[in-house]
């Protein structure tokens, strides 16, 4: 068990020499699987159920190649049980109604369990999904079901309530460099051959693998091919590149290009370059940004750099936010596009950001002034004997608006609030100096 925990070339005899390198590195235990802590960690939920001997069916949903399927085997090893397994893209009623019957046949004979595990159950039909319901309630089978997409959305209730749900997150980067590292330490994956790889070309492909284990290590192999192809025994970041087809980009995302690029993707929309901005958001993608880091940084903008010239731009942002966490990468790199287009194109205005600032640092530098007599509490008894409320003109009373000063005695007259003459703001700017010349005559 000790090499297969460390991914060495002491793999099943079974295998396959022609497997894809990811597959080959499979662990076959839960101990030895790379990521996912806030689900296998000592205290993680997966692995309290696990150790518990008797899990219930669970669905395990994120990207692809974050490790469903190897914990999915991981747990049948764990508990003895028959893995039994079937793909929604290819299989129907009939092969899962083959399963059941097998497992039923198993569970009576030796009493040995079957864990059925689904491979992207999202594409099972109402009716596939129906067909095993009954055999996870009478507990036929631990239903292991596996998707990248939101399980609530694509499975229907019953089978989502009787299932356990854990998320999947993208791997870290240091997850891939360690798969990476125990695929070329010490050799003998690569189909034999001994490759000499740097920590710099090891820190390319971790980088290109965005998340992806599975990605990765298939970079990994045909780039170690093309290298064996040219007779090379050390691997260079060009043939890396030869081998995914692609420019790979490297993006340290707790360095400085992670700051650089989100400082030219936010000054590129500030300046209403929409292709400025989406060549940096391509970069920020293609390097395996968190999505979500970027969809903040969009609601911020939309506040910070349009703010009331047009305010549904803030509307557009956080609807942004929301199609990234409901749908995921890949697709989700549309929402944001739309979201960064829109707000390139945007009359800008820096009002808001302008006001709250100069308004903090009022009240930092002089202190919290008393709010005057007639705006302060008066729900509780005895209010009426400070003074509260005392000459307190309620608009509505007064067709909507009114002169009334509101600001504390102590701070005079201020204007934190400006607003530009573009956009929407024009109109709210006009409305502002109506208003506070009324108060000033007041």
């Amino acid at each position: 068990m000790a090499d297969r925990n460390l991914f060495s070339a002491a793999l099943d005899t079974d295998m396959s020499a022609h497997a894809p390198l990811a597959s080959r590195m499979r662990p076959a235990d839960l101990d030895s699987i790379v990521g996912q802590r806030h689900l296998l960690g000592e205290q993680g939920a997966l692995r309290l159920d696990v150790s518990s001997g008797s899990p219930g069916s669970m669905i395990l949903f994120g990207p692809p190649g974050t490790g469903k399927t190897t914990v999915a085997r991981a747990v049948a090893t764990r508990l003895d049980a028959v893995f039994e397994e079937l793909s929604a893209v290819s299989s129907g009623v009939a092969d899962v109604r083959k399963v059941l019957e097998r497992a039923l046949h198993r569970r009576e004979e030796s009493g040995v369990r079957t864990i059925l595990f689904i491979d992207e159950i999202h594409r099972f039909s109402k009716a596939q999904q129906d067909s095993v319901l009954h055999a996870v309630e009478d507990g036929l089978v631990l239903l292991i079901g596996a998707t990248t997409e939101n399980p609530y959305f694509e499975v229907i209730p019953a089978l989502v309530s009787r299932c356990e749900l854990h998320r999947f997150l993208p791997l870290e980067h240091d997850d891939l460099r360690v798969l990476i590292d125990r695929a070329l330490d010490p050799p003998g994956l690569l189909q034999g051959k001994t490759l000499h790889v740097s920590d710099d070309v090891r820190e390319m492909l971790a980088e290109a693998g965005s998340g992806d284990a599975r990605r990765c290590l298939n970079l990994l192999e045909r780039a170690a091919a093309h290298a064996a192809g040219e007779g090379l025994d050390t691997l260079e970041a060009s043939t890396v590149e030869r081998a995914a087809q692609r420019k790979v980009v490297v993006y340290d995302k707790d360095g400085d290009a992670h700051y650089d690029f989100v400082s030219a993707f936010i000054k590129s929309m500030r300046g209403s370059d929409p292709d400025a901005a989406l060549y940096y958001l391509a970069v920020m993608i293609a390097g395996g940004e968190d999505p979500m880091f970027i969809a903040r940084r969009i609601i911020i903008f939309a506040s910070e750099d349009v703010g009331n010239a047009e305010p549904h731009g803030l509307q557009v942002a956080v609807a942004a936010a929301q199609a990234v966490m409901m749908v995921g990468f890949p697709e989700a790199r549309i929402n944001l596009a739309q979201a960064v287009t829109y707000l390139c194109c945007a009359p800008k205005s820096n009002a808001s950001y302008v006001a709250i600032k100069e308004a903090i640092a009022e009240v930092e530098s002089a202190g919290a002034h008393a709010p005057p007599a007639s705006l302060r509490d008066t729900s509780y008894r005895g209010a009426r004997s400070f003074g509260h409320g005392e000459g307190y003109v309620y608009p509505h009373a007064e067709g909507g608006y009114t002169a009334q000063r509101h600001l504390p005695d102590g701070v005079g007259e201020r204007e934190y609030y400006r607003p530009t003459a573009e956009g929407a703001e024009a109109e709210m700017g006009e409305f502002l100096r109506r208003m506070r010349s009324s108060r000033r005559r007041g």
